[in-house]
């Protein structure tokens, strides 16, 4: 866990063991997620379908969806 301070700007920079891992370097688009009061910060995907596929999941009970379908028939 890393602590970073907001500047002037509104900018932070990103700690190095984070952009390893994001693989991300200067110049590099990144996708921010809000979920709450926690951001996510994602590589930016050739295809953003494949980003954001299954991150909808729980949002809705289970059987939501199903009847949603079933009433526009």
């Amino acid at each position: 866990m890393n602590e970073v301070k907001l500047s002037s700007k509104n900018q932070i920079v990103i700690p190095r063991d984070a952009r390893n891992a994001l693989r991300a370097k200067a110049g590099d688009k990144l996708l921010v997620v809000v979920r709450g009061n926690t951001v996510i910060l994602l590589r930016r995907p050739k295809e953003y379908s494949k980003a954001i596929a299954g991150m909808g999941t729980g949002l809705y009970p289970q059987d939501y969806l199903k009847g949603e379908r079933e009433a526009w028939r």
